[in-house]
């Protein structure tokens, strides 16, 4: 499946911000960018912390700033991770998260370069999501 120019500046996006992730225990950096239904393009990226526990993903800051700002309404997200050697697909945490806030059929898009990345959906990553009938969307 062919990623389209939409998505490719979303990754852009996701992978511009890496730099700025806090990831000196890991040295595992991670960028996101979340596209709102409105074109808007909101980022975030990895924060780690010595108690590793306390670590926010940067799928999650991405779509918690989203969220602060006033945005709902989710198309897509780009996860960039150029630090690994292979399309690294978000934490089971981050599905979670993102089948609260992203209809199924939103895209996602991942991987360490935009050569190799994935193209899928939020229900093909999370196909079997748990109490969607409780969800307000």
């Amino acid at each position: 499946m062919e990623i389209s120019i939409e998505l490719c500046k979303l990754y852009e996006a996701a992978l511009a911000v890496v730099p700025r992730a806090y990831a000196r225990y890991s040295n595992f950096r991670v960028g996101a960018a979340v596209l709102c239904g409105d074109g808007t393009v909101i980022t975030g990226v990895n924060v780690e912390n010595r108690s590793f526990g306390l670590t926010n993903c940067a799928e999650r800051s991405a779509i918690f700033t989203a969220i602060s700002s006033g945005f709902t309404d989710f198309r897509a997200i780009a996860i960039a991770t150029p630090d690994a050697s292979y399309p690294v697909s978000p934490c089971g945490a981050c599905r979670q998260v993102l089948s609260e806030f992203f209809p199924a059929s939103a895209q996602v898009v991942f991987g360490n370069s935009l050569a190799t990345a994935v193209l899928s959906s939020v229900g093909e990553l999370y196909p079997y999501d748990a109490l969607h009938e409780l969800s307000h969307r």
